[in-house]
């Protein structure tokens, strides 16, 4: 077991994908949790000594990204600035057999120096 911090979670009715580990090494995947626990798993990588963090979303999930990055910019880490947003559509294929397009984000944030 890694004793990496990592976020995870999925929204409903669909199907995990594998990404490459060297990829989620500094991504915290958003879905069911509660923002504050995105949020802790965001400092946690900061306060490890990571410069870069990768929040990422797809579905109903992307409003609790962006708040969990706002919350993050606003009350933490004032330090935190967003370096690129990307947005994206992905074809999943549900349990049932059936093809849904669902949206994705991924917000960098970068810690400025001081």
């Amino acid at each position: 077991m890694s004793t990496e911090p990592k976020a995870e979670g999925e929204a409903e009715g669909e199907v995990s994908q594998t990404q490459p580990k060297e990829e989620l090494d500094n991504s915290v995947l958003v879905g069911k949790k509660p923002v504050m626990s995105y949020v802790v798993a965001c400092l946690t990588f900061f306060n490890a000594g990571k410069n870069e963090v990768v929040v990422k979303a797809r579905g109903r999930a992307i409003s609790k990204a962006v708040d969990t990055v706002e919350l993050l910019r606003r009350s933490f880490m004032k330090e935190i600035k967003i370096k690129d947003i990307k947005i994206g559509t992905v074809e999943l294929t549900r349990a049932e057999g059936t093809k849904a397009n669902v949206s994705t984000i991924e917000i960098s944030l970068v810690k400025e120096k001081e």
